[in-house]
């Protein structure tokens, strides 16, 4: 194990289930906590993707940052919608509700920024039951805390193999090393067996 992974691997602890990053928030973790505290007002929501690997000591930038949402009716949609320009957000593909609900109903992801901004933002990204695997990750989180925000990824395995399986980038690939080596003491080998026949079977 090389100096810099031996110094990451105490990044974390573990309370109650709940993984502990043991570092300072940083101005993405605001932005995303601001984000979080009007959703979880409408809405429940799983964090994935390249956002797991920062939050939990990767060095590297973003632009975005995906968030599951399970798909709203119109009505709910619209209380949402309402209260992210409310609380200071804007939405790429419209502004109003019934402009955006299409991509809604037709599970098509939507992006939200700060207003007078366009990074980072946050990739809101409607699922149901038909979309297998994000329906899965989204129903199985992993609860992830920094400091006093408190988030769900999903399951550290669940995350690693989808990188390698059905992203598999560069970048991605790099993400899910980060993801082994960090949490080797706490992945199980059980797991990755489980959420392999899953992912691959994959038939969204």
């Amino acid at each position: 194990m090389n100096e810099k992974v031996a110094k990451l691997k105490n990044i974390y602890t573990i309370e109650d289930s709940t993984i502990i990053i043991k570092r300072e928030l940083t101005e993405l973790d605001i932005f995303v906590k601001d984000f979080l505290q009007v959703l979880k007002n409408h809405a429940d929501y799983l964090i994935c993707s390249g956002y797991v690997s920062i939050a939990s000591g990767r060095t590297r930038g973003t632009e975005d940052v995906d968030i599951l949402v399970q798909a709203l009716d119109e009505k709910a949609f619209e209380k949402l919608f309402d209260d992210f320009c409310q609380n200071g957000f804007w939405c790429y593909q419209g502004d109003t509700a019934k402009e955006v609900y299409q991509y809604i109903k037709d599970l098509v992801s939507i992006r939200f920024a700060r207003i007078d901004e366009i990074f980072p933002n946050i990739e809101f990204i409607p699922i149901n039951q038909n979309k297998r695997i994000k329906f899965f990750e989204f129903n199985n989180p992993q609860k992830m805390r920094v400091k006093d925000f408190e988030f769900k990824v999903p399951p550290i395995e669940f995350e690693i193999l989808y990188k390698e399986i059905i992203l598999g980038s560069d970048k991605d690939l790099a993400d899910a090393r980060h993801l082994r080596a960090i949490f080797s003491d706490l992945i199980k080998k059980e797991k990755f067996k489980k959420f392999r026949d899953i992912i691959q079977n994959n038939d969204e």
